[in-house]
């Protein structure tokens, strides 16, 4: 009887082995392949904060005397946003909401200055950078941070960012001309720039901050272009000191100031340094795989309000809760995910970005007041939608605000048992005509809500009833 043998003798099995060492590495690196060009890549993300600038200041919004060309192409190739708003109404608060997604209800910081003084972000804090660093991005600030000094707990390179390069301090940040800027809380000195005479470290010189910002930006992003990266622009221009290398060409005939002249051309610098880094996007092949958001960290302020309609015809600006204080532009650009040239009316603000950058990166957000705009960019129905914004300050042109956007209502008042205006942002995008007394229910409604957002913190009093007829608050010197 013939006997079949199961398993094949020495020189087959010593032929299949020499087989599959021959072809394994090519299938396996096959597959391997395969499912890298399967699994779609994480989207680098690029956040591009203006610092002052108005929504009256952008081509896209309206604005007729500074040209803005190449934030307007990111519109044209992207999403505008027609209901956006800033986190705050000035720098540090602004900030604080960007990097937790907690409003200023909830945040640690809600205005410049507390009674007890600069207020830093503490350890157990949560910001985007870390959540970012958590789904494998490498992240990088350039800057203004504005949420804790060199020394403290709120450094950058403590809250989850891999470096940053600028200002920690936020009056630090009004010289362009600084004896030095602060890279992982060490200074490096300015050569170029020699003493002003003051103890802020503002200098005059050869060496402008906005320039040696742009390039540690883009050096950045060169540098991380083979993985996942978070960029956080928070650029100065076009904040005051108002200080530029000369005059652009194109507003040196303007029979303007000096000082609106020079905001004019800050102005123009920020739009050139947007079109330096798409260029640069371009160039390293990241076009394709780089969501850019540009937006404003509050309303206008600068010599050139006037002339240029920095807030567009809305009412107030820096340090105020009325529209012209909080609108932003917010623009949003994603080739492939985001059609071009689209609007959204979605009512968001800066305190949605911790839960977009996590649903965009993959990982779960930390509890936020924010929604993922994520679905929005990409054309889908969004899971949930904002009811309401909320936002309280503790400076400006009175000691104390709150102010609820609610669809289109706005409720705005002074003091936590003050009496509520009311305005229909529809009919009265300008605020001014107050409705309360014709809408009890909308005021109630919106007395609720400030109630339940706004949550005490001990560096912080709010007003607790109206003040007198006639008291105003105690400007603060512009920070």
């Amino acid at each position: 009887m013939k006997i079949h043998r199961a398993i094949p003798d020495g020189p087959t099995i010593r032929g299949t082995a020499a087989l599959a060492a021959r072809w394994l590495p090519l299938a396996l690196g096959l597959v391997l392949s395969f499912a890298a060009h399967a699994a779609p890549a994480k989207p680098n993300l690029i956040f591009v904060l203006a610092d002052d600038q108005g929504i009256g200041e952008v081509g896209c919004y309206g604005s007729k005397v500074v040209p803005t060309p190449n934030i307007d192409r990111l519109a044209a190739e992207g999403m505008r946003f027609t209901r956006a708003y800033s986190g705050s109404a000035v720098c540090a608060p602004t900030r604080n909401v960007l990097m937790t997604g907690l409003h200023t209800g909830h945040g640690t910081r809600r205005a410049n200055m507390s009674k007890h003084g600069l207020i830093s972000l503490a350890p157990d804090e949560i910001t985007v950078a870390e959540k970012l660093k958590e789904a494998g991005y490498t992240t990088g600030g350039f800057g203004k941070w504005g949420l804790g000094n060199p020394g403290t707990t709120g450094v950058p390179e403590r809250q989850g960012f891999d470096q940053w390069y600028g200002y920690y301090d936020q009056v630090h940040a009004h010289s362009f001309f600084p004896l030095y800027l602060v890279r992982n809380s060490a200074e490096e000195k300015l050569a170029g720039n020699r003493p002003a005479g003051t103890k802020l470290a503002k200098g005059v010189g050869t060496d402008y901050s906005v320039d040696l910002i742009l390039k540690e930006t883009l050096a950045f992003i060169t540098a991380h272009k083979d993985r996942p990266f978070f960029c956080y622009a928070a650029w100065t221009l076009p904040h005051g000191d108002f200080e530029v290398p000369a005059i652009a060409p194109d507003f040196v005939g303007q029979p303007w100031s000096e000082e609106i002249k020079t905001h004019a051309t800050m102005l123009q610098r920020l739009d050139r340094d947007v079109g330096t880094l798409m260029k640069t996007l371009r160039d390293l092949g990241l076009d394709q795989n780089t969501l850019v958001i540009y937006t404003s960290d509050n309303g206008a302020a600068g010599p050139g309000g006037a002339t240029f309609k920095s807030s567009a015809g809305l009412r107030g600006a820096k340090r105020d809760l009325r529209e012209g204080g909080i609108r932003a532009p917010f623009i949003a650009r994603w080739p492939g995910k985001i059609r071009a040239g689209t609007t959204s009316d979605t009512l968001t603000s800066h305190v949605d970005w911790m839960a977009t950058a996590c649903d965009l990166a993959g990982v779960k957000p930390p509890k936020t007041d924010g929604l993922s705009l994520a679905p929005i960019f990409q054309g889908k129905p969004a899971p949930s939608q904002h009811e309401h914004l909320y936002w309280e300050i503790y400076e400006g042109p009175v000691p104390f605000q709150q102010a609820v956007r609610l669809g289109d209502w706005k409720g705005y008042r002074t003091a936590l048992r003050g009496p509520l205006e009311l305005h229909d942002l529809a009919r009265d995008p300008v605020e001014k005509n107050n409705v309360a007394a014709e809408h009890p229910a909308v005021v109630a409604r919106i007395e609720a809500i400030m109630a339940a957002e706004h949550v005490r913190n001990p560096n912080w009093d709010p007003v607790e009833s109206p003040p007198a007829p006639g008291a105003t608050g105690k400007k603060r010197k512009n920070k």
